[in-house]
C-alpha cells in the first residue's frame, strides 16, 4: 500500500498581526501568510499573484519565540494541510484549509 504525502513548504510575509493564545501549558499562534508568484500572462505582461494562507503553530521543538513574528515578518513554514469545519450563523456548514506548522523559522537576511 502506498503512503500518502501531506507536506507544505511556504516562504512569505506575515499579514495581519498574529493572534497568540495560551492553551493549558502550551502557546498557539495563528497568522496569515502571503506568498507571491510572478509570471507572464499570454500577452507577455508581467503579473504578480498573491495567495493568502492561514498558519497555525504550537510552541515546542522547531518553533521560534512567537514574539519575533509580527506583521511583515518573513517566515519559512513547513507543515501539513488540515481541513476544518464549522457551522455558520445561518446554520450552513463551512469548511476551510489551514497549514498546521511543524516548523517555523524567521527568514535570515539574504
Amino acid at each position: 500500500m502506498e503512503r500518502s504525502i501531506n507536506r507544505v513548504e511556504l516562504r512569505g510575509n506575515v499579514g495581519q498581526p498574529p493572534r497568540i493564545n495560551r492553551v493549558g501549558e502550551n502557546t498557539v499562534i495563528r497568522f496569515s501568510l502571503a506568498t507571491n508568484e510572478t509570471f507572464r500572462d499570454r500577452g507577455g505582461t508581467l503579473r504578480e499573484e498573491t495567495t493568502w494562507h492561514t498558519v497555525v503553530a504550537w510552541s515546542g521543538k522547531g518553533m521560534p519565540d512567537f514574539g519575533l513574528i509580527r506583521k511583515g515578518t518573513c517566515v519559512y513554514v513547513t507543515g501539513r494541510l488540515r481541513m476544518n469545519r464549522y457551522t455558520a450563523p445561518d446554520g450552513g456548514e463551512r469548511q476551510y484549509m489551514e497549514v498546521l506548522a511543524g516548523k517555523v523559522s524567521v527568514c535570515q537576511d539574504e
